[in-house]
């Protein structure tokens, strides 16, 4: 299997999603979308900034590699009784089936950052957006000290060496290569702008309660646990991930969680 579709295959990255709703709203109702509008979600998951464009009239394709995600997001639709939205699977580096200048707006919410090849992601993205459209992404920026950046951070040290040629998802947030990316696919750097941004992550438990949820159903954090379980760190991990959920909490209190974490968002003007 590809190993980018196990990974978010692996676990229930929904109920991760259950805690980005709101802030997934917010930033999609920042982006000027408009009825009839068409929208490419690019690594949409469930649905969290996809469904929220469909219910300012976009018609919107969201595609994602995981199919659990993917049945997920079309159950949410037709909860919602969305008639404009569809979930389909697909691979962020070929969006086979999808036509050249199909799209007013692709968006990608720390998504399409994930996929393998960020060359050919950068061309893909460019090829299906209009002249005239727009790409905006969020990224996680490598280093920074808020919540994603440092999960991933302190999960890399309990895991394996990643594999001879692969490239961090993480250098999607740094700008440089952000700009030779998309360079690469036609775009001029003046075409591209940067941002920082804030996401936040809230659920009605406590800090503890949050990070079970990625202990249990987020690929990346059931890697690292599997791994240290391996070598007799699991507890370690365990309190080191417990430190860093306690400690950004800003909710307030130790029953509610709310956690902001800093992302890039970019924005590409396509000519």
């Amino acid at each position: 299997m590809n190993p980018n579709k196990a990974l978010w295959e692996k676990g229930d990255f929904t109920r991760i999603a259950e805690s980005m709703r709101q802030s997934g709203a917010g930033l999609v109702a920042q982006l000027g979308i408009s009825k009839g509008m068409e929208v490419l979600d690019l690594g949409c998951g469930d649905g969290t900034t996809a469904i929220p464009a469909a219910k300012l009239g976009a018609n919107v394709l969201g595609v994602d590699i995981a199919s659990n995600l993917v049945a997920a997001g079309n159950r949410r639709a037709k909860e919602e009784g969305l008639d404009n939205i569809t979930f389909r699977e697909g691979d962020a580096t070929e969006l086979q089936g999808l036509d050249d200048q199909r799209f007013d707006l692709v968006v990608t919410i720390f998504g399409a950052m994930f996929a393998p090849r960020p060359m050919d992601v950068a061309k893909q993205m460019v090829r299906v957006t209009r002249p005239g459209g727009r790409i905006v992404m969020g990224n996680w920026i490598p280093g920074d000290p808020t919540l994603v950046a440092q999960i991933l951070k302190i999960s890399s040290a309990y895991t394996p060496p990643p594999p001879e040629g692969f490239i961090s998802p993480m250098l999607w947030g740094v700008e440089d290569h952000v700009t030779e990316r998309f360079g690469a696919a036609g775009v001029a750097k003046e075409d591209i702008s940067f941002s920082r941004e804030t996401f936040n992550f809230g659920i009605s438990g406590t800090p503890s309660e949050f990070l079970e949820r990625f202990r249990l159903y987020y690929g990346p954090t059931m890697n690292a646990f599997d791994a240290a379980g391996k070598n007799g760190k699991e507890a370690e991990l365990q309190q080191e991930l417990e430190d860093l959920f306690n400690r950004q909490n800003k909710s307030g209190n130790n029953e509610t969680t709310l956690i902001p974490a800093t992302f890039l968002k970019v924005t590409v003007a396509r000519r």
